[in-house]
This record gives structure tokens, sequence and C-alpha cells, in this order.
């Protein structure tokens, strides 16, 4: 029998949906006992791939927003997915202030804050087929180094 404890949400691509998606994934990974500044860095990460699958995937079309958790041990997994528009070039999409909409007040620092908050993201993308965000994050330590 495997460890591993796995979730799977499914929403329409609405700002609106953004919290909850945060909310939701923050109460999956209470049962791996994470610090608060662990559950508040994984929602700021979760947070930015939602907001660019709705406003750069769908463009404002609503459509479906799959976010998919796994834990194993000490290690939580999410994964965002969309079926939109895709990345034509993702190394220049993963670059600090690039932005496709310079005019609708975007920073283009979405990926650098899931870099930031989360120890490993890799995206992969279809044009015209989609959008993969996959992070990754070790979640609690060990209690000996409490104890120093």
């Amino acid at each position: 029998m495997s460890s591993a404890n796995e979730m799977k949400l499914e929403f329409d691509s609405r700002s609106c949906n953004e919290g909850f998606a945060r909310v939701a994934v923050a109460a999956f990974m209470t049962q791996m006992n994470p610090t608060l500044e662990e559950v508040a860095d994984v929602k700021t990460a979760l947070s930015e791939a939602v907001t660019n699958s709705i406003v750069h995937g769908y463009e404002g079309e609503v459509q479906k927003i799959i976010v998919e958790c796994r834990i194993e041990g000490k290690e939580l997994r999410v994964t965002v997915i969309d079926k939109g528009c895709g990345i034509e070039d993702v190394a220049q999409a993963m670059e600090p202030m690039f932005t496709t909409k310079p005019d609708a007040e975007r920073s283009g620092m979405g990926f650098v804050f899931m870099e930031a908050f989360m120890d490993e993201v890799r995206v992969e993308s279809v044009p015209g087929k989609g959008t993969c965000v996959f992070m990754r994050k070790k979640v609690g330590q060990p209690a000996d180094e409490f104890n120093q």
C-alpha cells in the first residue's frame, strides 16, 4: 500500500476561483503539518500559476483549470493544467519582467514568484494545446532541527 495521497480539483477559469484553489490546496497540505510560511509559499505559487492560466492561457474565455496535488513523504507536488493557447517560448516566458500583456498591468513576475516559493518549477507547453506547470516543495523539518 502506497503512503502517497492525491487530490484533484477542476474549476472554471474565473478569477473568483483562484482563492478557492488556494484554500483547497492549503487544506490538503495540512496533513503534512506545514509551517505557516510553507503554507503561504505554496498558496502564493499556486495563485500565480492559476492566474497565469486565467489571464494568459484562456485570455478571458471561461474554460476549465485542473489542479492536481500529491503528497509523498515530506514532498508536495502541485500541477496546474490548462487547455488554453499554450506558450510559444517557455524560456522567454519564465524570464523576469517578461509579459505578453504589458498594457494590462501585468508585471511578468509570475514564474519568478513560483520559483522563489517552491523548490522546483517546471513548465511544459504546446502552442494551441495548453500548459502544465509542475511545482514541488519539501515540507516540514525533522524534529531534531527544532531542538538545537
